[in-house]
């Protein structure tokens, strides 16, 4: 498989590019190839090389893109060639990452790379919203002094958290870390922020991550499934994530998989979040092996032992891992049967369990699947850290700054 190049952002073909003006496709193309010539985003883009002068000296002209020395061919002569490049510092980003137990916090340049990276922990799983909005503007004063910024340098923050998440509107409909229900997050956020704030679903800006930095750069249409404190997915659909109607799909963890079956945090039963997220390995390790959080501590201590005792075979453990693996691997085929994507990615912290895709899940996965005379995705395993749900609201909040100041074309 060819490595896509340096850049950032997802690679399309002419014929898939989507229905965005000249100049930031002319932009995009710029920063998904890292390094590029004019004659070469012309062809590209399947468009002529004078329209694309035209479009890069406005490009030029504003600040966001820079010529740079291309490397010269051996034994060639004259002027050395030149092509483009995203100009960094044209604008700062930020993404926060609003999490059950920990926030983490990332600051992007307008080229993509990371500038600063900060993590606030939690002492409450569920909490208001006024708390969890000053959480978040501490972590962004500490994000700015590890920059050496000013908030003014800052164009746009993005957020990312559990639950379903007007992305339009900015409004947490529902949310495990938040008391309350149609909440006005991105607007508070502004307010404590003093900055434009755009809100999503974290699983939606793992997803994005994927797309713009990581699996899924190249391909039309994937998905990703998340398993952390909860259960979440993401889909890309020609490029981009696809988030419903009311843009609030996608929510896996909520689909049933057992009719009144075990309590789900939010609220109905049978969820397939409620057997394999940390809480369900958590309640299934204090029936089955006594390991209570009042006595053993933290959630996280309990999935540490739980893990350690199923890999020096512990056979209750064991079972429990097992259990859980059936479950997703239901999920996965159902996803699989729906939307048969190219790729399936399996992102988050839980991804260490390897129980949850030993070789017996992911048989499964293929058993449970309608496979007649086709050919099922790969299954991938990515187990980034926190800082990748951080990466990936960054990621949204620059492509809404890319949108808002390379949309208009030149002279618009």
């Amino acid at each position: 498989m060819t490595a896509p190049p340096e850049g950032c952002g997802p690679i399309v073909s002419p014929r898939e590019t989507a229905p965005v003006p000249l100049r930031q496709q002319v932009f995009e193309c710029v920063r998904s190839q890292g390094q590029i010539s004019r004659i070469d985003v012309a062809k590209r883009l399947n468009v002529s090389p004078a329209s694309v002068s035209t479009l890069v000296a406005d490009l030029l002209g504003g600040g966001l893109l820079k010529e740079v020395e291309a490397p010269r061919d051996p034994g060639s002569r004259g002027r050395p060639p030149v092509a483009l490049r995203v100009r960094a510092e044209a604008g700062y980003v930020a993404g926060i990452k609003l999490g059950d137990m920990i926030h983490t916090g990332i600051i992007m340049d307008f080229a993509g790379s990371p500038v600063a990276e900060a993590s606030l922990s939690r002492t409450s799983v569920r909490t208001d919203l006024d708390l969890l909005v000053e959480e978040a503007g501490a972590l962004l004063s500490q994000l700015l002094r590890k920059a050496g910024m000013e908030r003014n340098e800052l164009s746009a923050v993005g957020v990312g958290m559990p639950g379903m998440v007007d992305t339009r509107r900015g409004v947490a409909l529902w949310s495990p870390i938040i008391r309350g229900n149609d909440l006005p997050v991105a607007e508070l956020m502004s307010e404590r922020m003093g900055l434009p704030v755009v809100a999503d679903n974290d699983a939606n800006l793992v997803t994005l991550a994927e797309l713009w930095f990581g699996a899924g750069r190249a391909l039309s249409d994937f998905v990703v499934i998340t398993l952390e404190y909860g259960v979440g997915m993401g889909l890309v659909m020609d490029h981009r994530v696809y988030r419903g109607a009311h843009s609030v799909g996608m929510e896996i963890g909520h689909t049933k998989v057992q009719p009144d079956g075990a309590l789900c945090r939010c609220g109905q039963r049978g969820c397939l979040e409620a057997y394999v997220s940390d809480y369900a390995l958590v309640r299934e390790a204090s029936i089955a092996l006594d390991m209570h959080r009042s006595a053993s501590g933290s959630a996280q201590v309990i999935l540490e032992s739980l893990f350690d005792q199923a890999k020096a075979g512990n056979e209750a453990a064991r079972t429990i891992f097992r259990r859980a693996g059936r479950f997703l691997a239901a999920g996965i085929s159902n996803v699989i049967n729906l939307f048969d994507p190219s790729l399936v990615i399996l992102s988050g912290a839980r991804m260490k369990y390897d129980y949850l895709y030993a070789e017996d899940v992911l048989r499964e996965v293929h058993t449970m699947t309608l496979n007649r005379s086709r050919t099922l995705p790969r299954i991938e395993i990515n187990a980034w850290g926190d800082l990748v749900w951080a990466r990936g609201a960054a990621t949204l909040a620059l492509a809404a700054q890319t949108e808002q100041r390379c949309g208009a074309e030149a002279g618009g």
